[in-house]
């Protein structure tokens, strides 16, 4: 599981699209909102479905919205009732987070949690979560520009301040603007699968699992030099799973020492080599099933995680769910028992 999210088990599929309810205010983010209608309300024929997974409604306190800086004015925009149905709400970010929430939304959002909705943040939303009182003695993320802020004006909140998102089950929060992107993907991934989840971050061309625990601030997103970039060896890495791969094998295909190795995967991807190893793992693991393969010392053995109790252990961790519990979830063949 990414050391900045905490997993549960998913929840269970509907016979009708999720409804998904984003709650726009004045100075609202135009790119959390951009996020949040691509990754949710956009149809998805990539992924040869007969409907639509999710469905998306915008709503707001007044039927016009100014949005940040004034790029763009929102017009027609339904009212805060409009998310009282909503499966899940999200509530984008905006610049001025020391000024409090219009109550409106603040009450919005708690009726949402308290009927049992998911209730997600994107950026600086998470601001309108504590505010909302949602997040006292819970873990969060902000952006990582106004950690300081938040910690002064939420001192109850438990803030994770370096984490790409968080996720404590029925809220989940994002840090930076395209760290909504990953959290977006991520429940994709929670909800149906990594399989649909993979399809979905195609169709974006975006990486399609970057952990939670992964840090927010990479010093050095542009390798120095042409030749430093990891690309390569991550590719040469990703067509050998099923292999005894180790760290210092990764070095060695890469000829420089571990020590370095560590530190261009913390400049590059903001994670270790082992973190990074052990993640493709699992979500090789977690394709195979959803594929069908019903034997876990296979599963185990051809995405490199070695044996059926370290497969258990690791899905567990990941997604809340044993993998009998997960292939009735999202695999072929629902309500069969996975054979040991």
């Amino acid at each position: 599981m990414p050391q900045g999210s905490s997993q549960h088990q998913p929840p269970q599929p509907s016979p009708r699209p999720h409804r998904v309810a984003v709650i726009v205010d004045e100075g609202t983010n135009p790119f959390e909102v951009g996020c949040a209608t691509e990754l949710f309300g956009l149809p998805r024929p990539e992924l040869g479905l007969p409907g639509p997974l999710y469905e998306v409604t915008l709503c707001g306190p007044t039927p016009g919205i100014r949005m940040n800086h004034g790029f763009l004015t929102l017009t027609g925009v339904p009212g805060l009732e409009a998310a009282d149905g909503a499966d899940t709400v999200v509530v984008p970010g905006r610049p001025d987070n020391v000024v409090p929430r219009v109550p409106a939304v603040l009450d919005a959002v708690r009726r949402a949690h308290a009927r049992g909705a998911r209730v997600v943040s994107l950026c600086t939303g998470s601001f309108a979560l504590a505010e909302a009182g949602l997040l006292d003695g819970r873990r969060a993320a902000t952006h990582w520009m106004w950690a300081d802020a938040f910690r002064r004006l939420h001192p109850r909140v438990l803030l994770e301040p370096d984490v790409l998102f968080v996720d404590e089950g029925d809220i989940l929060t994002a840090a930076g603007s395209v760290a909504a992107l990953d959290l977006g993907l991520h429940i994709w991934r929670r909800d149906h699968g990594a399989e649909i989840a993979n399809a979905v971050s195609r169709r974006l061309v975006f990486a399609a699992h970057r952990d939670g625990g992964q840090r927010q601030f990479v010093e050095r997103p542009v390798p120095d030099v042409p030749d430093a970039s990891l690309a390569p060896l991550l590719e040469w890495a990703q067509e050998r799973l099923g292999e005894p791969l180790t760290v210092a094998d990764l070095a060695e295909r890469a000829a420089m020492s571990p020590a370095t190795l560590h530190r261009r995967f913390r400049d590059q991807l903001g994670t270790t080599p082992l973190a990074w190893l052990t993640a493709e793992r699992v979500t090789l693991a977690r394709r195979l099933i959803e594929r069908g393969e019903e034997r876990l010392d296979v599963v185990a053995a051809r995405s490199g995680l070695g044996t059926a109790a370290n497969l258990r252990a690791r899905l567990r961790r990941e997604t809340g769910l044993s993998p009998s519990a997960y292939r009735r979830r999202f695999g072929a063949g629902a309500g069969e028992p996975i054979r040991p």
